[in-house]
C-alpha cells in the first residue's frame, strides 16, 4: 500500500514537471551511434565549456561504450542526459591503480534537478567498479556548482584545483573519488 502511494506521488510529480514517470537508462553500444550521436554532440556542446570533435566522442565511445550511459524519453526515445567515461591504467601511482574518468555529463536543461545525472553518474561509477576499478576522477568547472555539489554528494573530494584549466579561461576543480582502500608506504591503511 505504500508502494502505491510513493508511486502515485512519483507519478504525479514527474507529470508536473514534465518528466516520464520511468525514463530509460541504457549503456551506449555502437548501434546507437547513427540514432543518438548527433543528439549526444547537441546535448554536450549546449553545455560543456569545451568543443569537441566528431573524433573525441569516438576515442571515448569506441573504447569504452560499456562505461557511456544515456537517459532516453520513454515514449519519444529523445536523448535527455548522457554521462561519457573511460577506465585505464594509471602509471602515475606506485603501484599503477585503475583510473576511471567522467569526461562528459549533460542533462537537458528541461529535465535539470530530478536526479538524472546523479542517476547517470552512479551507473558510470557501478560499471567502473564491476571493471576493478581504484578510483574516479574528473574535472568540472569551478564556477559549476551544481556539479561540484552533485559530485561531493557521490562521494567525491576536490584533490586540486587547476587555474584557466579550460579554453574559456575559466579554472576547475579536479575531484576523485577513491573506491578501494590502499596502503600507504608506512602500512597505514587509508582511503
Amino acid at each position: 500500500m505504500a508502494e502505491d502511494a510513493v508511486a502515485d506521488s512519483k507519478a504525479s510529480d514527474s507529470k508536473a514537471t514534465g518528466l516520464p514517470a520511468e525514463l530509460r537508462y541504457i549503456q551506449y553500444s555502437h548501434e546507437l551511434e547513427k540514432q543518438y550521436l548527433p543528439a549526444i554532440r547537441a546535448l554536450i556542446s549546449k553545455d560543456l565549456s569545451e568543443p569537441y570533435s566528431i573524433y573525441v566522442y569516438r576515442y571515448f565511445l569506441y573504447q569504452w561504450g560499456d562505461l557511456c550511459f544515456l537517459a532516453i524519453h520513454p515514449t519519444t526515445s529523445l536523448l535527455i542526459g548522457i554521462v561519457i567515461s573511460k577506465l585505464e591504467t594509471h602509471q602515475s601511482h606506485s603501484p599503477p591503480t585503475l583510473r576511471g574518468y567522467i569526461a562528459m555529463l549533460a542533462t537537458s536543461s528541461a529535465y535539470r534537478n530530478q536526479g538524472i545525472a546523479t542517476t547517470l553518474v552512479r551507473k558510470a561509477i557501478d560499471a567502473m567498479i564491476e571493471r576493478g576499478a581504484d578510483e574516479v576522477v574528473l574535472e568540472t568547472e569551478e564556477s559549476n556548482t551544481p556539479a561540484v555539489k552533485l559530485y561531493e554528494r557521490l562521494g567525491f573530494i576536490r584533490s586540486k584545483k587547476l587555474h584557466r584549466y579550460y579554453l574559456n579561461g575559466s579554472s576547475a576543480y579536479r575531484l576523485v573519488l577513491h573506491l578501494k582502500r590502499t596502503m600507504d608506504m608506512s602500512g597505514e591503511v587509508g582511503i
